[in-house]
């Protein structure tokens, strides 16, 4: 394996994710590469601070439900040789009338489709490259030398993570089994500035679980807090915190 291709196996090394081939050429490359050492380094504590706050116990009976799917799960049937397609007039007339008429509007609209679909993978790469910004500074955050972690529960069962880089100026919230909020509402992030509530950011209303990089610099704040607000977000609190958490001291 050349230099190059081992200088991309940081992210799986740090997940155990290499063949035992592979890990053992790669720690061999690690001890010669300085930069491949702390980017690993910054992988792993970001994995461990992910993974500590997403850990969820599985419920004891979810091991009895798998193994009952199993059991009557039907097994895939034998594959069976296609019978060879028709040729000649008889695949003309075997087409039905339909079929190509929608050939015929196909290749009439091919043009269209083709302006639409370029348009479609330039937004997909910029919103690739903006999720791809947004995690690096996620991670950024996690794997700081000074960043400290503080865990609490939230509402129904839900439980929220803070880690805050003084250094950095910048904080992260990271939840695990939140509800989703209601039809047209949001969970939006505040820093609490000595009780004034300063906006920090939408969270994904999509997702019960995840990261995110809250916005704004940290400064003199002293916790977070989490309110339910109408879709987009609002400039202040309109309803009760969810949760106010307080950021770890130590």
């Amino acid at each position: 394996m050349s230099t190059a291709e081992l200088h991309t196996l940081t992210g799986a090394y740090a997940l155990h994710a290499l063949a035992s081939d592979e890990r053992a050429e790669f720690e061999r490359h690690l001890e010669d590469c300085p930069a491949c050492t702390q980017e690993v380094a910054e992988l792993t504590a970001t994995a461990a601070r992910l993974g500590l706050a997403m850990t969820r116990t599985p419920p004891a009976t979810l091991k009895e439900q798998v193994m009952r799917q199993i059991s009557a799960e039907r097994q895939e049937p034998p594959r069976v040789p296609r019978p060879a397609p028709a040729t000649g007039a008889h695949r003309a007339r075997a087409l039905p009338r339909f079929a190509l008429a929608a050939c015929l509007a196909a290749a009439a609209a091919f043009g269209g489709i083709a302006v639409w679909q370029n348009q479609e993978a330039r937004d997909a790469r910029d919103q690739a490259q903006q999720s791809q910004q947004q995690a690096e500074a996620l991670a950024s955050v996690l794997a700081a030398p000074d960043a400290k972690v503080s865990t609490g529960k939230l509402t129904d069962g839900a439980t929220g993570t803070v880690v805050v880089s003084r250094d950095r100026n910048k904080a992260a919230f990271l939840a695990s089994g939140m509800p989703k909020p209601p039809s047209g509402k949001v969970y939006q992030l505040w820093f609490n500035d000595k009780g004034a509530m300063r906006s920090a950011g939408l969270m994904d209303p999509s997702s019960t679980s995840g990261g995110v990089l809250m916005n704004g610099p940290v400064d003199a704040a002293s916790g977070i807090g989490i309110t339910v607000e109408p879709s987009g977000g609002s400039p202040e609190p309109t309803s009760d915190p969810l949760a106010l958490m307080n950021f770890p001291t130590a």
